[in-house]
């Protein structure tokens, strides 16, 4: 029987320079779809899935994430002496949503590098729940969690499955895989931005995974590549060549919001959904002479 997952890694450390100059003084990772940052969505879809602890791997110049979760007293006395209880408990809610804590990661030395800044805050034999700050899903049952799910069936590392147009798989990691049914697969090979005549297939690997005690050793010993980072994609490699990788075509919609299309398109659908704004964008939108 597998151990619960109740930690997850979310990586924050990238500069955000295609969102520039919004992001000069600001972390990517803050910018709001609607009235939440991005960052929320993932913690939020961490602890649906029953994760309890977050560690976030950050660097300079991330100081607001860690505001934005921490215990705003002054805030809470103002909201209060306004009489704005439903604005109060919102905030309340941020900084309950789970026990946070905070890594540096000196130098940007790769997705496997910040993993491993977390490793001391991770038990040898526990796995743990990794979420990258761009990749946010909107599904019926957490992304994440439907990750945990494969995880419990098979006791082994999973990845986070979506198909995309063949044209356009050069821009991502893409696998190679055998289908085992109830959209789960066997990954056989990884590649990453493949030619589009070169690749395996047209099914990507999204930001989210789960990763076992065996993967994160794989990763301390694993060589940095030809550009001197450690890659999950380089310990994955390592890892089929002797035991299983299982992949989760997961269910739900994927918004890049590192991309500015993909962060419009959240802005755009979750304001669709949202009590008081959805009416009016709707209507809005309508108007538009396109």
């Amino acid at each position: 029987m597998t151990m619960k997952i109740k930690k997850a890694i979310i990586p924050v450390a990238g500069m955000g320079t295609r969102f520039l100059p919004a992001t000069k003084a600001q972390p990517k990772e803050m910018l709001p779809i609607v009235d939440k940052p991005v960052i929320q969505y993932l913690v939020e879809e961490a602890v649906a899935s029953g994760i309890e602890e977050i560690i976030f791997i950050t660097s300079i110049g991330k100081r607001a994430i860690e505001d934005h979760f921490d215990y705003s007293y002054e805030l809470m006395q103002k909201l209060e002496a306004k009489g704005k209880k439903d604005l109060m408990e919102i905030v309340r809610h941020v900084s309950s949503l789970a026990a946070f804590a905070y890594v540096r990661q000196p130098q940007p030395l790769g997705d496997g590098h910040a993993v491993l800044m977390a490793r001391n805050l991770v038990g040898k034999n526990e796995a743990v729940a990794v979420l990258f700050g761009d990749d946010v899903v909107d599904s019926k049952v957490p992304c994440i969690g439907q990750l945990m799910e494969v995880y419990e069936k098979y006791g082994d590392p999973v990845v986070a499955l979506m198909r995309v147009p063949k044209e356009e798989v050069s821009r991502y990691g893409v696998v190679g895989s055998v289908e085992l049914g109830g959209r789960v697969h066997e990954i056989q090979q990884f590649a990453e931005k493949p030619k589009v005549e070169e690749a395996p297939s047209n099914l990507i690997v999204v930001g989210k995974y789960i990763l076992t005690p065996g993967v994160l050793s794989m990763l301390e010993d694993i060589e940095p590549d030809s550009g001197g980072e450690i890659r999950l994609a380089g310990a994955f490699n390592e890892w089929i060549k002797t035991k299983p990788l299982y992949g989760c075509e997961f269910e739900g919609v994927r918004y890049d919001c590192g991309d500015k299309l993909g962060y419009v398109k959240a802005t755009v659908d979750y304001g669709l959904k949202h009590p008081e704004v959805a009416k009016g964008l709707r209507e809005y939108l309508k108007g538009l002479k396109l």
